[in-house]
């Protein structure tokens, strides 16, 4: 088969929407190399490079207008060099195909992520919703199959868009292979002088607004004793909702107890500040992930955390039970004394933090790329 993805994430974006259509294209071409991949790209940047495949190759808009307008040329025009190109499948990775390609002998997947800006409107800027909803509803409308990457999003596409369920599919993402790695104990002290780390301590992942909930864990911090009090880590970064953080971390005396890791300068200027190549070993270092967050469509972190056999504390709602099964520390995010009680359990119980260990890396396995990649090619087959 010809396949062909929308590859502007794969290029442009450093983080999860980039990371998910990276890890899933190298294993596809990785584990089913009998097949012939196609990146649409807008523009090409140094993230991916083809050459390092040999079954994987790149169009590019290579006419007027498609190269002045290459907006115009990913969300219509590129069908023209779809079909020249003699495409079996075209794969929306993040959300969107081409409008009008239902006119066309080529067969369409989208996969879906969440509906995120349905359920919270008001996070998010108006113009943002319409154009979001505009894009993902005639998606959903006129794609062959979707891929839902949880059975959270599964529902929230039911619930807003009324699909029908036999339309879509679940299947679940994977991470970078490099989280599945044990890190030399060498590389972690680099690291860990790298950035500064302490000795011990709990991390976030995530951006820091208000659905990712960091104030809660402030909260827990501040109820915590001082022999069971850890500094929390933050990789993250935010705008108003920070600065709602940072004012209660002052007006309650907690701000040595929270580091800002965006706000420390590395040791090492040679290499780029939080590189996507340091986090295994951040992961590894911390005592455990707490990641209360109020909604996901998947929250890629637990699995990191999970396959990095660091002990993850989340939320017992909406798609984190998914990813985290039987091997996660399960808490209200809305109740700081219950974030507290875990982070303290996992200060004092040393077996059950080495048990959480090794339940994650069962878990986390469950995730691995060859299940995902197999998962998304059944989904070509049945097309």
């Amino acid at each position: 088969m010809n396949i062909a993805f929308d590859a502007k994430r794969i290029y442009q974006n450093r983080t999860g929407l980039g990371n998910y259509s990276r890890t899933l294209v190298n294993s596809l071409s990785q584990y089913f190399p009998e097949h012939a991949y196609f990146l649409c790209a807008p523009k090409i940047t140094s993230l991916f490079n083809e050459n390092d495949f040999h079954n994987i190759h790149t169009i590019t808009p290579n006419n007027f207008p498609s190269k002045c307008l290459k907006g115009l040329w990913r969300s219509n025009l590129v069908k023209k060099d779809l079909i020249n190109a003699n495409m079996d499948i075209y794969h929306g990775l993040s959300h969107e195909i081409p409008f009008g390609i239902q006119r066309t002998k080529i067969k369409s997947v989208v996969t879906i992520h969440d509906l995120i800006f349905e359920r919270y409107p008001s996070q998010y800027n108006a113009i943002d919703v319409f154009i979001y909803r505009r894009k993902f509803i005639n998606a959903c409308k006129n794609a062959d199959r979707i891929i839902a990457i949880s059975e959270q999003t599964k529902k929230d596409i039911v619930e807003f868009y009324k699909i029908d369920e036999k339309k879509i599919t679940i299947c679940y993402q994977s991470c970078q292979p490099s989280f599945y790695t044990e890190v030399d104990n060498n590389d972690k002290k680099r690291i860990k002088e790298k950035y500064n780390l302490p000795d011990n301590f709990f991390l976030f992942v995530g951006s820091i607004i208000e659905r990712k909930n960091l104030l809660t864990i402030c909260k827990a911090i501040k109820l915590l004793s001082a022999e069971n009090s850890l500094p929390l880590v933050v990789i993250g970064d935010g705008k108003e909702y920070l600065h709602t953080v940072k004012e209660y971390l002052t007006d309650n005396q907690l701000n040595n107890r929270v580091i800002f890791l965006k706000e420390y300068k590395s040791t090492d200027n040679k290499t780029d500040y939080l590189s996507i190549n340091d986090f295994p070993a951040i992961y590894q270092l911390a005592t455990a992930l707490i990641y209360p967050s109020i909604f996901e469509g998947f929250g890629i972190p637990i699995l990191e955390a999970l396959a990095s056999k660091t002990p993850v504390i989340t939320s017992n709602i909406s798609c984190m039970p998914e990813v985290g099964g039987n091997a996660a520390y399960y808490v209200n995010p809305l109740n700081p004394e219950e974030i507290a009680n875990a982070m303290t359990a996992l200060i004092q119980n040393t077996t059950l933090a080495k048990q959480m260990k090794t339940d994650g890396a069962i878990q986390a396995n469950k995730f691995n790329a060859l299940n995902c990649a197999n998962a998304v090619m059944n989904v070509y087959k049945s097309l």
